[in-house]
């Protein structure tokens, strides 16, 4: 099953791309298991500075801006 992680500290714009990740994965028909990293020094082990982050699969997608349902729709077909 693929892993998302959506890495941020709650700001509004780490919720949104919850909520995208969420919606994406309506769209798609995928299941997938997401989990949001909101512990800063969980955080710090990925070396990130700027959230939201989106990983999938352990891999960093995209950082340090919301995630669009359309892109992240994408990026699960792969």
């Amino acid at each position: 099953m693929i892993e998302i992680k959506v890495l941020g500290p709650g700001c509004p714009k780490c919720k949104t791309t919850y909520s995208n990740v969420l919606e994406a994965l309506k769209q798609s028909n995928i299941e997938a298991n997401v989990v949001k990293v909101e512990d800063i020094e969980e955080m710090m082990k990925y070396n990130v500075l700027t959230t939201p982050v989106l990983m999938i699969d352990e891999q960093i997608k995209i950082k340090g801006r919301v995630a669009q349902v359309s892109e992240i729709v994408e990026l699960l077909k792969k």
